[in-house]
């Protein structure tokens, strides 16, 4: 058998069915159109933030990436857990005007802003992430046109990546940020033009396990702001130390050590030099913040056996749950946590591979996993869905369409479905 990833903390059984906000899944079923359906649990993500400001040095803003889950009732819970946003389109400035974040409130980074967004940006006062000298110079043109100053921060390629990320956001040649040697004269040109000079977002990378390393870059980043500071010849207002900080999607990951992260960091701030003495700082997360909190809830519509192989068959699939599937940049595909929700608490039965609907070998949630005996009509449930989940998926593949979203837990229950499906089968 292949192993399954860990089910995260904060999961239990009722009547041997997984709860998710205090219920059991099929009572929230029973309450969306249909199946597939993604459930994220409000009370999860409020612990997870509550507990990682207690592991983290006073004085440290946490900032919410967007691009993690933009559901629309997430980011109004989001509103009031978090001291900023982070965006990367125009289309999540509308989101989050739109979920009554005022534009100060956020930045916008990403490295292709058309001048539609960079408009729409300084009008509502959003810091932009300059990610070139040529989107800096479009940005200075819109506004004088405009007759408003832009809020502008320069986002540093750095010359160090993340050890063991997932994902490398910085060091050698990137589509993101701006040299670091180049930088210096980017902030003096900033200064001259009569704009806001907002300061630094600088991100080595993402979906690390590993506290020393993200220490260890993180002081690499205080070390660099310093440097890029003294250089310009200008105070730094804020700085974007990025995230980095990873989940377990796999059987051999371990949660990362916040508490160890926050001591290495609250040293580092205890000796920040002079020019940093008056910076506000911030972190920026994604996946961290919600992409436990949320469950991927499939159900089987056919259970076969070929070749003496166990597969059950479900009506979800990789057009919701890409990155589970093992096809959202994973070289090898591993298993994700996964469970036969209505028989959560039930032992292992037989080895079974559980694949989606869609016409494609790639359609599998799970690969040859122990699980109890599951027949038609059960719930699976795939773990680790708050993040890169609905939003990242290819719903529109095959026609599927989008799975409903449910938000759920104590005196919170907010549902939608992101886009509407076609109504030759479902009103």
């Amino acid at each position: 058998m292949k192993p399954l990833g860990p089910i995260p903390a904060g999961f239990s059984a009722v009547d041997g069915v997984l709860a998710v906000g205090g219920r059991p899944v099929t009572q929230w079923v029973d309450q969306a159109p249909d199946t597939p359906l993604f459930l994220y649990s409000a009370d999860l993500v409020r612990s997870r933030i509550a507990a990682l400001r207690a592991a983290m040095p006073d004085g440290l803003d946490i900032h919410y990436a967007v691009k993690a889950n933009p559901f629309a009732p997430l980011l109004k819970l989001m509103s009031g857990l978090v001291d900023g946003f982070d965006i990367a389109s125009g289309g999540e400035l509308r989101a989050m005007l739109g979920a009554g974040v005022s534009g100060p409130q956020i930045s916008f980074a990403g490295p292709g802003k058309r001048d539609t967004e960079l408009e729409a940006a300084i009008v509502h006062g959003v810091t932009l992430n300059l990610e070139s000298e040529g989107e800096a110079a479009r940005a200075l043109a819109i506004g004088n046109r405009l007759g408003l100053a832009p809020r502008l921060a320069i986002r540093v390629n750095p010359d160090f990546d993340l050890k063991g990320s997932g994902m490398k956001m910085g060091g050698g040649a990137k589509p993101f940020g701006i040299d670091a040697e180049r930088v210096p004269a980017l902030v003096r040109t900033i200064l001259g033009s009569g704009a806001e000079w907002r300061g630094f977002h600088i991100f080595a990378g993402s979906q690390a396990l590993d506290a020393t390393a993200i220490a260890e870059t993180q002081g690499q980043a205080l070390d660099l702001a310093a440097r890029l500071a003294q250089e310009s010849g200008a105070p730094l207002p804020h700085c974007n130390l990025g995230g980095g900080l990873g989940i377990p999607y796999f059987a051999s990951d371990t949660p990362v050590d916040i508490a160890e992260v926050g001591v290495r960091l609250s040293e580092r701030f205890a000796a920040l030099p002079d020019i940093l003495a008056e910076t506000r700082f911030c972190m920026e997360l994604g996946r961290y913040l919600v992409g436990e909190s949320g469950v991927y809830i499939t159900r089987i519509l056919d259970r076969k056996v070929s070749h003496g192989e166990t597969f059950l068959v479900t009506d979800g699939g990789l057009h919701h749950q890409l990155a589970a599937s093992g096809n959202f940049g994973t070289v090898v595909r591993r298993n994700y946590p996964v469970a036969i929700a209505t028989r959560f608490d039930a032992p292992v039965e037989e080895e079974a591979s559980i694949v989606g609907c869609l016409c494609t070998p790639l359609d599998k949630l799970a690969e040859k996993a122990g699980f109890p005996r599951a027949e038609v009509g059960d719930l699976v449930a795939v773990f680790c869905a708050g993040a890169y989940g609905a939003s990242a998926s290819p719903a529109a593949f095959l026609g599927q369409g989008p799975a409903f979203e449910m938000l759920v837990g104590e005196g919170i229950v907010t549902s939608e479905r992101r886009r509407p499906k076609s109504g030759l089968f479902r009103s």
